[in-house]
Order: C-alpha cells, then structure tokens, then sequence
C-alpha cells in the first residue's frame, strides 16, 4: 500500500492511497479458497473444484468485496497509523472509476482533523448564582392556582357568560352529512377554554339552558383530521344546562384532592416544588453565563466542515420557523449567512470543549440515566409510549439525541465545581427578568430569530 499526502492545511488532511493489483489478487483467490472449501461442482468432489473456474463464476463479486473491504481496512489502517481523529466521516472515493481485475486501486481519503483542545484555566472564571428565597407570597399565589385549577361548577340561572360551563349536545355536519367524531351528548364545555374550533364557544355566551343553535365555525387548515381541515361545518347545539364556576376553597379539602394529608402539608409540597422551579431557572442562567465565559477563554481552530454543517442546520431550522407551513424538504436552497457561521462557530468551539473535557474526564451517561429520559420523552405522546421506546432503542441518531443533552449536562456540573461561584440573593422579580433578557438576547443571535445554547 502505497500513501501519499496531497493536502495538509490546517486540520485538511487529503491521501491518495494506491493498492497493488497483486495485493487485490492475492486477496480474491484467498476468498475463492474459502468459497472453494464448501463448494459442490457436478463432476468433482466437494471442496475440489478448480480455482480458474471458481474464478470464472464467481471473480467479479468476489472482487467487489475485496475491493469495499480493501478500502475499509485502508482508511482505518492509515487512521491507526496518523493517529488521527476525523471531525467527520471521511470523504472516501475511487479515483479509478473505470477500475478492473488487473488495475491498481488508487482510493482518495479526505477529511478534517479533530483539533487540540487547550486546558481551561478554571481559576480565571467566576460567575454569580441568583438565589431567590421561597417566600409566603409565592407560596400563597401557587395555592391560588391550585385552587382555580380545582374549580367546580353549579347550575345558574340565566345566559352563559365566558367561564361558565354550558353542558351541550351537538350534531356536526359538513356539506350536510354529519362526520365521524362530530357528535356527542352532556358534553360539559367552558366557554372561553379555546377548547373546541375558534369561534365555536364565542357563539354560545347568552344562550340559557334549552336554547338550540346552529354554530357555524370553519375547521382550520392545519387541522389534524385532513378530511376535515379548511372545511366550513355546522353544528346543531342544544344547551341542556349552565353552570357557573365555584372556586375551591384553600383548606384540607381543597390539599386532599391533590394528595396531600392536609393544608400544611399541601403548602411544604409546594414550597419544595417552587424551589426547584427557581433554581432550575438559576442553574439555566448559570449555565449560559458559564458557557458565555468558555467561550471567550478558549479559542482553537475549528474543522470547516463542522462549522459549514452547524451553519446550514442552523439556517435551515430558522427557515423552517419562518415557514411553518412547510412540513418537508421541498423548498428553494437555503444559504448559509455570516450570522448562522457566527453562531455555529460558538456551537461548535463549545461542544468540541466540552467532549474533551468529559473525555479526559471520564464522564459517563448510564443506560439507567438514558433509560429515565426515553421514559419522560415518551410520556409526550400517551398511548404510544412503546412505540416511541421502540423507535429510540433501535435508531442511534435518536439515542445519541437523547444522550448527548444528558452528557453535557453533567460536563457543565463538573466545570461549576471547578470554578469560583458566589451567590447572590435576588427577588424572583429580577430572576425573571434575567431569563427573559437571555431570551431576548438569544432572539438577536441570528437576525433576531436564532436560539442559542442555553
């Protein structure tokens, strides 16, 4: 094998690699062998049939082999050998296209290199964590909710107005025929719940209980049932009963239906739950602040076709946010701008940093840990959660999408070990203030639109 360096330029590595025609054939007849073994030929003894006529038969697909397995064996040998490690799978490609028994095989090998990655001074980066304090207040507005969230409802006397409960009967029919799905009975509805199809809801306020309608709403296009979208439809409402909203009361009663033993108890969950609220939003602040820091310290060459891919992943995204009408592919080309390889620039450089840094420090996501997340992804789509676990077990991009979150979530809690953080108490207030700075500081990343890491 014969390896010839044709371009070296920054991390742009390009070999052309010849394989001798004697090596290739030494190669065929050593598989011929093998088939020969176990092959039974009318007119000779199993394993005895004469190799120029295997070679006759069976030459051409055995060559081909030879050949896929040649240029594997080839570009990882010479990988083993450079010690180098592609960002990317390499480009790999015959030069000899019109390559036949006899020929030399020249296979051109071009990819770019993985880059040093320079130790982080950990000293040099400190950063504040926002601490806000669990105070009654909060703890007060997260019953209130509760509460509304556990209203009930009496019957009224009189119109339904918006956030009364009309219970209904309804016949929905389009073009005159009524549809499957279209019809049911006691059907308890609130008005203003933007539960049913726009303009539905609108038209029953100031009806009474025995009043009968015909609602006439237009199904939107986007509507999941494509027999039904864009369509104009009927429905012959009967409104059997109004009933007006009655909130819960904040007591025993009202902690029992959530499970708890009592009010107290009740006020010592919520406490809990909104302290983890608030210090998830911390940790998202820190985190991005930490990431910000990261970015500005270390700095290394970045290989150009990762930095190009993130760049058209990312216009690409943000096309299809402007277009989200557009379901596939079938669009004009999308070009890639300065501001999408900005910010793929800063993608890149930190999650090159970041697998090394977990690299080098052995960090490792558990197949407990990937487990946990499949089962809280697919709780997202409720009667197909074996069908989604099925799907991630057996697709590796959709694996890795799961994992890779999970380890660099435990890269970014190793990093804020190392460094200096001081902590700071602030109202929840300026906490939320901060997270809807970073979000419009986010939405100007790429011609306002772009989100970035945190």
């Amino acid at each position: 094998m014969q390896v010839t360096e044709t371009k070296s330029e920054g991390l742009r590595r390009e070999y052309s690699v010849v394989v001798s025609a004697e090596a290739l054939e030494a190669k065929t007849n050593e598989k011929l062998e093998t088939v020969r073994a176990d092959f039974h030929m009318k007119g000779f003894r199993k394993g005895k049939a004469p190799l120029p006529l295997l070679k006759r038969m069976f030459g051409k697909s055995v060559l081909g082999e030879v050949v896929q397995e040649t240029v594997e064996q080839t570009v990882q040998t010479h990988l083993t050998e450079t010690g180098h490690r592609p960002a990317q799978q390499p480009d790999i490609k015959i030069a000899n296209e019109n390559f036949q028994e006899g020929d030399d095989l020249t296979v051109e090998i071009a990819y770019d290199c993985l880059p040093e990655v320079p130790e982080v001074d950990y000293a040099a980066i400190a950063l504040e964590r926002h601490v806000v304090e669990v105070d009654e207040d909060a703890v007060e507005d997260g019953l209130k909710r509760l509460a509304e969230s556990a209203t009930g409802y009496e019957p009224k006397e009189g119109a339904a107005e918006n956030g009364d409960q009309a219970v209904i009967d309804f016949v929905g029919k389009v073009d005159g025929e009524a549809f499957e799905g279209g019809t049911a009975e006691d059907y308890p509805l609130v008005l203003g719940s933007n539960s049913f199809i726009p303009g539905f809801e609108e038209q029953l306020v100031g009806l009474e209980a025995g009043a009968e309608k015909a609602v006439e709403v237009k199904f939107p296009e986007e509507y999941g049932a494509p027999h039904l979208a864009g369509k104009d439809a009927v429905f012959d409402v009967t409104v059997k009963e109004v009933r007006g909203p009655v909130p819960a009361e904040i007591d025993d009663a009202l902690a029992e239906r959530y499970g708890a033993e009592n009010l107290e108890a009740l006020k010592t969950q919520l406490r809990e739950r909104i302290g983890d609220e608030f210090a998830g939003a911390s940790r998202q602040l820190v985190k991005r602040r930490l990431l910000d820091k990261l970015d500005e310290l270390v700095s290394f060459e970045l290989p150009p076709t990762l930095v190009e891919a993130e760049a058209k992943s990312i216009a690409h995204q943000l096309w299809h946010d402007e277009n989200p009408d557009v379901h596939g592919h079938d669009h004009p080309a999308i070009e890639a701008t300065e501001e999408h390889t900005r910010l793929a620039e800063r993608r890149v450089r930190l999650g090159l940093l970041l697998a090394d840094i977990g690299t080098k420090e052995a960090v490792e996501v558990t197949e407990q840990e990937i487990g946990q997340a499949v089962m809280q992804q697919a709780r997202q789509y409720p009667g197909q959660e074996r069908e989604f676990f099925e799907f991630v077990k057996s697709n590796r991009q959709a694996m890795e999408q799961i994992r890779a979150p999970l380890f660099e979530d435990k890269v970014v809690d190793l990093i804020l070990e190392k460094v200096t953080i001081t902590d700071v108490s602030v109202s929840k207030d300026a906490l939320q203030a901060e997270l809807e700075a970073l979000d419009e500081e986010d939405g100007e990343a790429v011609k306002g639109e772009a989100k970035a890491e945190a």
